[in-house]
């Protein structure tokens, strides 16, 4: 900030004295855009912009204006005296505008304790009272959030309402942090208010001291002399309570009139003042003219309010014969700079307009996110998104009128925190959603524990695996939970089948030797002579098959030895030159016998089946073919046709009848 719009006012009074020949530095280092919305407040508060400066210049001593400006200057004086009252009485009012506001909402609770320590840490308490009003709304707002969760979870749990308990040290510490900055506060606005007491005390012993100048007794040259000196003290002396800013002003101004007509007596000294007080007002006046051509107008309008503080309070009356012209202009360069700055607002309310219209369609948008049906985790997940990217634009979208700003922020706040209670509300009914898979997944547990000891693995296996595939299916539990039900049942399970592998490894064992000592007995068999006797080989070839079948099952992928056994055994017979049928029913009591060697008996219903279906199929031929005789009543037997049908029939009733006894052989077995 430029060192000549000091709140005191000091470095402005040097440079006035200064020749107004000479070039004023101005050139300040923080060339950054000035707090508008704060100049807007100040604003806002007056009449209007050009009034406010207006009314303070129209009611000069020197300067005998109506009645009327008379009174607005009044009104408008005791709006800006009760400004910088209150300026003078809160020391951060200009501090706390260059405080940054962060994004509490956006903060974890912890966040915000730390920032608030922070605060309270670097900057004047006096000047983070916003801050910290909304850091503390944000923070009571987040924490209930979270102690409602944890009531729920406490209540879910099984716990009785009446015992609910919860505290954090994040809490904790920013208790600690907020009652610290609460003291400071109350000690930094009760030491404000015994110097204001003070200080109003002091300026009262001015005035008396004042009345005293009028009639005194003594060199008009030493009373002028300790009038100055008063003034100087009054100037001097810091602010007062805003209620008696007023009384105390009117009371000081109307002595000092008093004491410029008493002057008035003393041409000499009178004439003196004058020209010091013309002197001092053109370079005040110079002074406005080079802000008027200043770019920075809020720079420069807070300037121009120090130079006319310094005409009102601190400069007397000049000679008639200048008062106009020196008012006008004043006046003149007054004006320039109020009608720069109030086209400077008309921008600045455009722009404000814009992001406000901006921020309105973005707190338009959260609330269309918010009126979806959304009913799940992923689709929550990117809700959530969409939320936090609408947040930072409403954020970056920079500010909007002051009139509006609080109304659009606090929508905003609602339309975010609608947001949340339906996101809430949803996790909380997933969450006894969770608590029902829980106690589904214990009751697959239960089944678990209680069957793994099981040695009924046919009827236990089944229900093994279903529990399994219904463990599955069951959506999540609370995630406190997960790990240690899985486990359990994990260790159930896996205890269960560890069981069964080891009985399988066991059978796969005895398989495997009987798949060897079927390998060397197929070997043998391979060797096989028959002799004239073929009573006798086939007696052999029997007892073959039935060392075979004693051998047991051997492995599933080791099951194609079975079908070479087979094929050896019906070159054997086929060599013996045996009946065909014959050979057919061994082999087929070959097959019989190692069928009847599985677990279940769906291979034997499977060939019984087939069996029927092969008789009904041989009995609809033979009919067909007596059918056909019925053709040839007038041909001969010897007829070729009649023969081969003849020949057809006796086929098929051979076939029959071996078809019969392969399926008695398999009744004998059942």
């Amino acid at each position: 900030m430029n060192e000549l719009t000091n709140a005191d006012g000091e470095e402005i009074k040097k440079n006035i004295s200064e020749s107004t020949g000479e070039t004023n530095s101005h050139t300040p280092n923080d060339t950054s855009d000035v707090d508008a919305t704060k100049n807007h407040e100040v604003i806002a508060s007056e009449t209007s912009a050009n009034d406010s400066v207006q009314s303070v210049i129209s009611n000069e001593n020197e300067a005998q204006q109506d009645k009327k400006d008379s009174d607005e200057h009044d009104e408008v004086l005791n709006e800006i005296d009760e400004s910088n009252a209150e300026d003078a009485e809160d020391e951060g009012n200009k501090e706390r505008h260059t405080i940054e506001m962060k994004a509490y909402d956006t903060m974890s609770l912890e966040a915000l304790a730390i920032e608030l320590e922070r605060l309270i840490k670097n900057e004047k308490v006096q000047a983070i009272k916003k801050h910290v009003e909304n850091i503390n709304n944000e923070f009571k707002d987040k924490f209930q959030s979270l102690l409602d969760e944890k009531k729920e979870d406490f209540l879910n749990d099984g716990g009785n309402e009446i015992d609910f308990y919860y505290s954090s040290p994040v809490q904790k510490r920013y208790k600690e942090a907020y009652q610290e900055y609460r003291k400071k506060r109350n000690e930094y606005y009760q030491n404000i208010e015994r110097n204001l007491k003070q200080n109003l005390a002091d300026k009262l012993e001015i005035i008396e001291e004042l009345k005293g100048l009028i009639n005194v007794e003594e060199n008009i040259n030493t009373t002028y002399k300790h009038f100055k000196e008063l003034q100087e003290r009054w100037r001097n002396t810091g602010p007062i309570p805003r209620d008696k800013y007023n009384n105390a002003w009117n009371s000081y101004h109307h002595h000092v009139e008093m004491f410029y007509d008493f002057l008035h007596l003393n041409r000499d000294l009178r004439d003196l003042d004058f020209k010091y007080n013309l002197e001092k007002k053109l370079k005040i006046i110079a002074r406005a003219e080079e802000l008027a051509q200043d770019d920075n107008i809020m720079r420069a309008f807070r300037e121009l309010q120090e130079l006319h503080k310094m005409w009102k309070e601190e400069l007397g009356p000049v000679d008639k014969a200048y008062r106009e012209e020196i008012w006008d202009k004043f006046k003149a360069a007054t004006k320039i700079i109020n009608d720069k700055r109030q086209l400077y607002f008309q921008e600045i309310d455009k722009v404000y307009e814009k992001n406000l219209e901006r921020k309105l369609e973005i707190i338009a948008n959260i609330e269309a996110i918010t009126a979806l049906d959304t009913n799940s985790h992923n689709a929550w997940q990117k809700r959530i998104k969409e939320i936090e990217a609408l947040r930072n634009d409403f954020f970056n979208a920079g500010k909007v009128p002051l009139k509006d700003n609080e109304p659009t922020w606090a929508k905003f706040k609602e339309s975010v925190r609608t947001f949340n209670r339906k996101k809430n509300a949803f996790y909380k009914g997933l969450k006894k959603e969770q608590y029902t898979n829980l106690q589904k997944k214990l009751e697959l547990i239960k089944i678990a524990e209680d069957n793994k000891d099981s040695d009924d693995f046919e009827a236990t296996t089944p229900l093994m695996k279903k529990i399994q595939s219904d463990w599955k299916k069951i959506g999540h539990v609370p995630r406190k939970d997960s790990d240690k039900i899985w486990k359990r049942f994990k260790a159930a399970c896996n205890f269960y089948f560890d069981k069964l592998h080891a009985k399988r490894n066991a059978a796969n064992k005895e398989h495997l030797e009987a798949f060897n000592k079927k390998i060397a007995l197929l070997d043998k068999l391979k060797t096989f002579n028959a002799t004239g006797n073929k009573e006798e080989n086939i007696e052999e070839v029997k007892e073959f098959i039935n060392q075979w079948k004693e051998l047991g099952r051997v492995p599933n992928d080791k099951r194609y030895i079975e079908g070479k056994f087979n094929k050896a055994v019906d070159e054997i017979l086929s060599n013996l030159k045996m009946d065909k049928n014959e050979v057919e029913m061994i082999k087929f009591e070959n097959k019989l016998e190692h069928i009847d060697t599985s677990e279940d008996n769906r291979d034997l219903d499977h060939e019984r089946s087939f069996i029927r279906k092969k008789i009904d199929e041989v009995k609809s031929q033979i009919n067909q073919l007596e059918n056909n005789l019925q053709f040839f009543t007038n041909v001969d037997d010897d007829n070729p046709l009649v023969k081969e049908v003849h020949n057809n029939i006796k086929t098929h009733k051979e076939s029959l009848k071996l078809w019969k006894n392969k399926l008695k052989k398999i009744k004998e077995l059942y």
